[in-house]
């Protein structure tokens, strides 16, 4: 099947649950994922790491599956795991399984959010608890780098909560917690059901109506909108005693539906899509500064975060910020060769099709986006990666990569002239 064959098919169920079906009959797998408006964004300082609380509790049984172990044997004997994560504006739980095992897993799932049992709160809080401890030292201090960094950049918004929540709130969550929260956001119109795969829309749709029409309309969610601009860089520390220190550079970004984010996604790959790009090849291959030196772009639906993760050496760490922002300043300064652009543009293209064969990806693809928006077909992406100019690169990273919108965070053991270093080369930033 052609990849720009692949035309999602969407319905809605009478209690206003949105189903999305991607038919590609020549795979040997259908993914089933339930995607839902619900994480850190939509909370409290009070409530914050319910939704994550919630995610977990899911997982300890239904009225027909009574506790986690007779619920995860029953996915295991049809050949599926039920996997599930929370972020900062949605959460997702997804089984994959072989066709034959579809009807089966259809059931399981609609047991999950029509009749959820939520035993064993207090076991389920132990675990948890554990999870948060894994990103604090022995003094209690959070490590790590990517909540740091976060909550910087959006102190005091829900987008710089931690999604795990602090251990204050855990400690205290009762079940009526959860099943407030579930009530509020596990409600049909607050969800995207979404069948990927190896699956007709024409046979499996009149099993999903039977199965999924007990869930409760509900109602839908908005998030708190993203906070406005800073005025200046923003810098964080927090000391670690690793062999290396942890960094975490961001810039506040575009959202995937600005005119320029397409521009945004060239400029991520000139810099970071394999060995040959900016990052690497200047920062490992070169100079020796780290082992990694990796950039992505985070999309939100109305804002977007670029980030350039690394991690080295403690003496090393001044180099490293100076070396990543002077290439981050190089794009801003000088627009990419066109080679260079027109190697970003293939890659892009290439990685598309690709997704066209991964059920879970064409699942995110077109049914997690639209959560928030319709998503576009591979054919309007490609186009739009096609018309990306050199000039265009540039333009984003001057809109994007400056200091007004920067926040770096580091995490690990530096003396105090070091750290100064450190931070007077962040606050000099495009000066």
């Amino acid at each position: 099947m052609p990849a720009a064959a692949i035309a999602p098919r969407e319905f809605t169920l009478a209690n206003g649950l949105r189903t999305v079906i991607v038919e590609v009959p020549h795979l040997h797998t259908v993914s089933l994922v339930m995607y839902a408006r619900v994480g850190s964004r939509y909370e409290s300082a009070k409530t914050n790491g319910l939704s994550h609380f919630v995610e977990h509790m899911l997982f300890r049984g239904t009225a027909a599956h009574p506790d986690s172990l007779v619920l995860h044997r029953a996915i295991e004997d049809f050949g599926g795991t039920l996997y599930a994560e929370t972020g900062r504006d949605y959460s997702l739980y997804q089984i994959a399984v072989h066709p034959e095992s579809l009807e089966r897993a259809l059931a399981v799932l609609a047991e999950i959010f029509g009749a959820p049992a939520f035993p064993d709160i207090d076991r389920e809080r132990q675990i948890v608890v554990e999870e948060i401890l894994e990103d604090q030292d022995e003094d209690g201090r959070e490590i790590n780098v990517d909540d740091v960094a976060r909550s910087t950049a959006w102190p005091g918004h829900p987008l710089g909560f931690k999604i795990t929540g602090p251990l204050r709130n855990v400690r205290r969550f009762t079940a009526g917690d959860v099943r407030r929260h579930f009530a509020r956001y596990y409600g049909a119109a607050n969800m995207i059901l979404c069948l990927s795969g190896a699956v007709r829309a024409r046979g499996v749709l009149p099993t999903v109506r039977r199965l999924f029409a007990r869930l409760r309309p509900g109602k839908g969610a908005c998030p708190v909108p993203a906070p406005a601009g800073q005025r200046s860089p923003r810098f964080a520390y927090v000391e670690n005693r690793g062999s290396q220190s942890n960094l975490q550079i961001l810039f506040r970004a575009l959202p995937e539906q600005h005119p320029d984010f397409t521009a945004l996604a060239a400029l991520g790959r000139i810099l970071d899509d394999g060995m040959s790009t900016r990052l690497h090849y200047r920062i490992c291959d070169q100079l020796g500064l780290a082992y990694y030196c990796a950039g992505t772009v985070e999309p939100l639906h109305d804002t977007a975060l670029f980030e350039v993760d690394a991690a080295s050496s403690h003496a090393k760490l001044p180099a490293l910020v100076r070396e990543v922002l002077a290439i981050l300043a190089g794009l801003r300064a000088e627009p990419p060769a066109l080679d260079e652009l027109d190697k970003a543009r293939r890659r892009y293209r290439w990685d598309l099709e690709a997704a066209c064969d991964d059920p879970d990806a064409l699942a995110g693809w077109f049914a997690g986006t639209r959560l928030f928006y319709e998503p576009e077909g591979l054919e309007r992406k490609v186009a739009r990666m096609a018309a990306v100019t050199p000039a265009d690169v540039q333009r984003v990273a001057r809109t994007v990569l400056t200091p007004d919108r920067l926040t770096v965070a580091v995490v690990g053991r530096l003396p105090a002239r070091v750290r100064n270093q450190v931070e007077e080369t962040v606050r000099t930033f495009g000066r």
